[in-house]
């Protein structure tokens, strides 16, 4: 009752106000900057547009589903996505964006880290973590349900990324800020070796890619991703504190899920019908081992070029 009226005299009250009501938001459930899930369409986008990750599309799903029907939950979403390139791991985090605030990166609540391009200088690291702590919190205070997506941690410089351990676990306290509504997603290639060898394995032994559980590589990328002395999250305190949700495997992608990907972009160009291409690209892509040929070596990465080159 008294949130409803605190939420009706902001209503009625003048332009001054709006101070009180993002301080409202960051410490109440009743209002959230412009945060507007929609689960239902996530999940269908992840299975209709994301191919050859059923490991993926089970976990994003099942996790920001089950963190946002929690209305106080204890600890911020962290999720942390690695795989080889061109396997769809910045499509979804762009369909996380689409389906919280209907605008993915355009959004001012999603926020977007590339290494190369924020924190490119690694002597300057120090600096960095005093400017990323200040950023994230100064978002979380403006609007609790941001979104961090980092991008390219294999560029990170080992040590920034430790910064944020006081926003992602559920003992510390910041002021002022409710940080457990907020969701981190992490973007690596580190640890793609082991999960291309468990995707090899399980091809050479006749099994379908659906029977690779995620049990299979959880603790083995866990692991990679710490030990990886180029990885962002080198021997990271937000590893060894278990402060990350689910690591999320993306695996190698086969022909026929490139030929998905090149099928999903010539209707997005109103050609549909130019199964030619299709075969063309398909044709024309890298794929390993050399003898087998069982996967693309770039994913779905070099699709766009190749369609050009053969429409």
């Amino acid at each position: 009752m008294l949130a409803r009226l605190f939420v009706l005299f902001l209503f009625f009250c003048n332009p001054v106000c709006c101070v009180f009501q993002k301080l409202y938001c960051t410490i109440s459930d009743s209002c959230d900057c412009d945060f507007k899930p929609n689960i239902r369409d996530l999940e269908w986008d992840l299975y209709k547009n994301v191919y050859g990750q059923h490991l993926a599309q089970d976990i994003v799903s099942e996790e920001v589903a089950r963190f946002l029907h929690n209305k106080s939950p204890s600890r911020p979403l962290v999720l942390s996505f690695h795989g080889s390139s061109g396997t769809g791991k910045t499509l979804v985090s762009s369909m996380l964006g689409n389906h919280l605030y209907g605008s993915a990166m355009s959004s001012p609540y999603v926020h977007q880290f590339v290494p190369t391009l924020h924190f490119p200088l690694p002597h300057r690291v120090k600096q960095y973590r005093e400017e990323l702590k200040d950023w994230v919190q100064g978002n979380l205070t403006e609007c609790a349900r941001s979104v961090f997506i980092f991008d390219e941690m294999e560029k990170m410089p080992p040590g920034l990324i430790d910064v944020l351990e006081p926003f992602l676990g559920p003992s510390h306290v910041v002021f002022r800020t409710n940080y457990r509504k907020a969701i981190y997603v992490f973007i690596s290639t580190a640890g793609e070796e082991v999960i291309n060898k468990v995707a090899l394995e399980n091809r050479q032994a006749g099994r379908e890619r659906e029977e690779i559980k995620l049990d299979d590589l959880q603790e083995a990328i866990a692991q990679a991703v710490y030990n990886n002395n180029t990885s962002g999250l080198f021997q990271s305190n937000i590893i060894q504190q278990k402060l990350i949700t689910r690591f999320v495997p993306f695996l190698p992608l086969s022909r026929y899920h490139v030929e998905r990907c090149v099928h999903s972009q010539l209707c997005q160009r109103g050609s549909c019908s130019r199964n030619d291409v299709v075969e063309a690209v398909g044709g024309d892509m890298n794929y390993t081992p050399a003898k087998e040929k069982y996967f693309s070596s770039t994913g779905c990465k070099t699709v766009p070029a190749k369609i050009n080159f053969f429409l």
